[in-house]
């Protein structure tokens, strides 16, 4: 995804949905470690502990317990020194206001997980392309 000692930090709840993004990325060479924390309020801990290399690229899911992903959009996309951090939404929502709302609090994306692996493989990939090419600010 990048500089390859920049973790990726996954929030996701579902323990198959979390092998299967580690899986996926491993498949197509990404070599990035992933940091996965269950909800929004694990994940902002994360984010806000000094000792935590930031990430360069969240992915997200919508659907969790404690804070969910727009509940965390709203604070980190307040937060200025998380805020330029690229959020990618990976969810199985197919609500339109969830859409909408993400869009709004500044998701760089909004992906719906495929069940088909080989699919769900293909948007990794498609992630990855995009932000290995992709410059962002430091």
């Amino acid at each position: 995804m990048k500089i390859t000692n920049t973790p990726i930090l996954l929030v996701e709840d579902d323990q198959v949905d979390v092998m299967t993004v580690k899986r996926a990325l491993k498949e197509i060479h990404v070599t990035n470690p992933v940091v996965n924390r269950e909800n929004g309020e694990e994940a902002l801990k994360y984010l806000r502990d000094s000792k935590s290399v930031k990430p360069c690229i969240i992915l997200l899911d919508l659907n969790m317990p404690i804070m969910n992903g727009i509940e965390f959009l709203q604070v980190v996309k307040q937060d200025a020194r998380l805020r330029r951090i690229p959020v990618v939404v990976l969810t199985t929502s197919e609500e339109q206001q969830d859409k909408v709302n993400s869009f709004d609090l500044g998701v760089a994306g909004y992906m719906a997980k495929p069940v088909d692996y080989q699919q769900f493989v293909e948007v990794m990939r498609t992630i990855d392309a995009y932000w290995t090419i992709s410059e962002l600010p430091q």
